[in-house]
């Protein structure tokens, strides 16, 4: 019998991506008079999202593109910048090359999401909300121009090697049931399902993956995730040898939440990720 398929699961409606003509875009802030802030199709569909904690222990950043990880913290405040960045940000390093056996890992950035019902994402004087579209956070072209933007002079050497980006995401209260992260196997990507989007800033125009319908990719999620836990997730990798290299995600309404469930905060970092080889 398929492991898969006698995974615990729930049925969830994932955003996926229409196929268009012209090339998606979205800008971040309120686009010039006759613009259209984006020009996206959505193409929901409801789909199996396996409960991934059975399989833990087996899964893998190189395999399927996330893993489940215990990751105790010492930050008493998500919401302090000082303890984010001087203790936080020192624990996902390790985490993340703890998981990955990288020689490197620098934490870049991190995000805040908190819900507030009814406000866009990007809302000014809001909090970040959790993305309700699947996406890719890094494509082939914006991976390696992440590099080049923040490593500055020593950017063309690291590029000649193997590197990732991966994120380190987390409850920053549970058990969390509002708006949980809906992962979707690597290796249930076929050619084509990413296609490039634009994400258009004031001062740069920055590349995301949206992802297309196909009824052979695998979703997982971890039910009722406690904040000593976080998802690694694999948003790039520059080797081209068969392992994962996008893994695309969403929040997605879990149909098993309780009613009283507190709404979604979540951090989550972004690190750049280097290999000796």
């Amino acid at each position: 019998m398929d492991v898969v398929s006698s995974l615990p699961k729930v049925t969830g409606e994932v955003v996926y991506l229409a196929k268009t003509q012209e090339k998606p875009q979205t800008y971040t802030y309120d686009p010039p008079d006759g613009v259209a802030k984006t020009n996206i199709v959505n193409d929901p569909h409801t789909v199996p999202i396996f409960d991934m904690r059975p399989i833990a222990d087996g899964l893998n950043l190189d395999v399927q593109g996330f893993a489940l990880v215990d990751a105790p913290t010492s930050v008493g405040d998500f919401y302090d910048e000082e303890q984010l960045r001087t203790t936080y940000y020192r624990e996902a390093e390790d985490l993340v090359k703890q998981a990955t056996g990288a020689s490197r890992v620098v934490v870049f950035d991190h995000t805040i999401r908190k819900r507030t019902h009814g406000v866009e994402d990007r809302t000014p004087g809001i909090p970040r909300q959790p993305v309700s579209r699947i996406h890719g956070d890094y494509t082939e072209l914006s991976g390696p121009q992440r590099v080049r933007d923040l490593m500055g002079a020593e950017a063309d050497d690291l590029l000649k090697r193997r590197f990732a980006i991966v994120n380190v995401w987390r409850p920053i209260r549970g058990p969390l049931f509002d708006a949980p992260l809906a992962v979707c196997d690597a290796g249930s990507l076929a050619d084509g399902d990413l296609v490039g989007q634009d994400l258009i800033y004031r001062d740069r125009t920055g590349e995301i993956y949206g992802l297309t319908f196909n009824p052979k990719h695998r979703w997982y999620y971890a039910p009722a995730m406690q904040a000593d836990e976080a998802l690694l997730l694999k948003c790039f990798d520059s080797a081209k040898d068969g392992r994962a290299r996008f893994m695309p995600h969403t929040s997605f309404a879990d149909p098993n939440a309780p009613s009283d469930m507190l709404p979604r905060e979540s951090i989550e970092l972004r690190t750049l990720v280097f290999f000796d080889a």
